[in-house]
């Protein structure tokens, strides 16, 4: 997936300013694909020159009341969708895993011990904050009748529940493995 690709569908679901595409960007499709404000509005840019989006200045805020200085709102052109549609509809480059763990634990394997367990720790921490907020998620927007849209996107929540779920139990596995006992050279 691009970066203007997750900007498309951010945008279609909402039109929005750069400020707001990039905090509502963070809060939901930056948890599986993650950019820089700095990205964000640099690909606008580039989107706009493409023909995809547009932006419109404004002088009122979503309620309609008057604010102090413009900004720009941008919304997807016909272009935009069609090129959403042609990327949605092409093969993908097959199973991505771009994790950095995965090569430092080649380099461990191949060199180790290296002293991991560290890291392994910290990774273990910051997935179990993320699974906690994907439950969190899920007990507020995802209870009773969902419509289709909801559904769907109920769907991707649980996969990266899922996803934490598994990476939690690997990693838990994984760590005694990587704790080096002082005077050890295994």
């Amino acid at each position: 997936m691009s970066t203007q690709h997750a900007l498309l569908i951010s945008l279609i679901e909402k039109p929005s300013s750069g400020y707001d595409l990039a905090r509502r960007f963070d809060k939901s499709i930056g948890y599986f694909w993650h950019a820089t404000h700095q990205q964000i509005y640099r690909e606008l840019g580039r989107m706009a020159e493409l023909g995809w989006i547009a932006a419109d200045d404004t002088a009122a805020d979503a309620e309609g009341v008057e604010k102090k200085g413009r900004k720009k709102v941008y919304r997807v052109l016909p272009g935009g969708r069609d090129e959403l549609v042609r990327w949605v509809l092409s093969p993908g480059h097959g199973l991505d895993q771009r994790e950095e763990i995965l090569v430092k634990l080649r380099a461990d394997a191949a060199i180790g011990p290296l002293g991991l367990d560290k890291e392994m720790a910290r990774l273990i921490a910051l997935h179990e904050v993320r699974l906690e907020t994907y439950r969190g998620i899920e007990r507020k927007d995802f209870s009773g009748r969902l419509d289709r849209r909801q559904q769907i996107q109920y769907a991707l929540l649980q996969r990266g529940i899922r996803f934490q779920e598994d990476w939690l139990a690997w990693g838990r596995s994984l760590l005694p493995l990587l704790t080096v006992e002082p005077g050890s050279s295994d």
